[in-house]
Formats: structure tokens, C-alpha cells, sequence
């Protein structure tokens, strides 16, 4: 018999147990994703906290509102609210974007997943949304070039007749396998130029074995 307080049970085992398995499931997936994909390959801590917070936020606000008939608007809203998210200091880049989308998208499927979805459906859910986002991560961008913004002091080397040494310079300077660059903004009165920098990582020496 349940005991009931202001008409709300004060303790159901089923819901329990199945608030506490899709949270673990839940969890575990994002830390994968986040973790392990984002953070262990150059992520930002700040990036991290606010992906694994906010997860763990949308997952029990729609865990918990499951019961209430707005489920599709209710995920459709969240998506469009975060959708437009830009901090006061600085709009997000693109890659972490993306991986802030995986992560609300994780957390409503695994929150809102109705009994007619099995749990080896849900695990394979999240296990192809991982998949995905590991094989772009390894294969595709970690063999693709890298951009990275550099404001350059030497602006004689700008012009499109010096642009061999101007690369050469870069590659010296920064110990970057600069492949191609491009010329931005130019300011004359402090003799500086933005440059995008696009280079390809440089594998890492393994270290000799003693």
C-alpha cells in the first residue's frame, strides 16, 4: 500500500528504479561523449562543466515533466532555447556547439523514451550517436586541418608576392605545419594583420623506451 502525502506517494520503487537506471544510463553516455570524445581530445573545462551540467539538468526536468502531454513541444522548446544560447563574453565555437546539441539530445531521448521503447533500443541509441560523433572525432577531424587566429606583427610579409616566407616565418615562429594561411584584418597604425593559420597536428614522439 503506498503511503501517500498531499496526494503524492512518498516513495515508488518502480519509478524509482527506473528514474535511477535511465539517469545512470544517462550519465555514463555523456560522460562518454563529453569526456572522453570532446574533453580528452583538447576540450575546454569550462565547456565540460557546462555540457555535463546542463545534461544532467535537461534529463530530470524532462524525466520529471514526462507525465505532463507537452513531451514534443517541451523537447522542441529546450532545443530551441539552447539553440540560440550566446554567453555575454563570447559565442560559442561550433564544435562545442555541436557537442552541447548531442548532449541535450541524449538526455531528452533517454528521458523521454516511453514504455514502448525497450532498453536495448535506448542503449543503441546511444551507443550509435556515440559511434557517430567518435568516428567523425578520429577519422575525419582529427586527419583534417586546423584553423587557428594569429595576430602577426611582421606585415611587410603580407603581400601575395612574399607569401612563401611568410609561411616559412609562421612555421618557425610557431612550430606549426602551416600549410596555407589567409590575410584578414590590417591595421597599419599598430602594424599588426590577423592571419588564419591553417595547419595539420603533428604527431606526437613517442617517448623512447629505456
Amino acid at each position: 500500500m503506498d503511503v501517500l502525502f498531499g496526494g503524492i506517494p512518498l516513495f515508488d520503487p518502480t519509478g524509482m528504479m527506473n528514474l535511477l537506471l535511465r539517469f545512470s544510463l544517462n550519465v555514463v553516455a555523456t560522460l562518454v561523449l563529453i569526456g572522453l570524445l570532446y574533453y580528452r581530445r583538447g576540450g575546454r573545462k569550462d565547456y565540460f562543466f557546462t555540457d555535463m551540467v546542463i545534461s544532467v539538468t535537461v534529463f530530470l526536468l524532462c524525466f520529471l515533466l514526462e507525465s505532463v502531454k507537452i513531451q514534443l513541444g517541451f523537447a522542441l522548446g529546450l532545443f530551441a532555447v539552447f539553440g540560440i544560447i550566446r554567453y555575454r563574453t563570447e559565442s560559442i565555437p561550433i564544435k562545442e556547439m555541436t557537442y552541447l546539441f548531442a548532449a541535450i539530445g541524449l538526455s531528452i531521448v533517454n528521458a523521454l523514451a516511453n514504455k514502448k521503447v525497450s532498453y536495448a533500443e535506448l542503449l543503441f541509441t546511444n551507443a550509435a550517436l556515440i559511434g557517430t560523433a567518435a568516428a567523425l572525432e578520429y577519422w575525419f577531424i582529427g586527419r583534417a586541418e586546423r584553423v587557428q587566429k594569429i595576430r602577426y606583427d611582421r606585415i611587410a610579409l603580407i603581400v601575395p608576392e612574399r607569401r612563401a616566407e611568410l609561411v616559412a616565418d609562421l612555421r618557425e615562429r610557431t612550430g606549426l605545419d602551416v600549410k596555407r594561411v589567409e590575410i584578414g584584418d590590417v591595421d597599419f597604425l599598430r602594424d599588426t594583420a590577423e592571419v588564419t593559420v591553417f595547419h595539420r597536428p603533428r604527431p606526437v614522439p613517442r617517448k623512447e623506451e629505456r
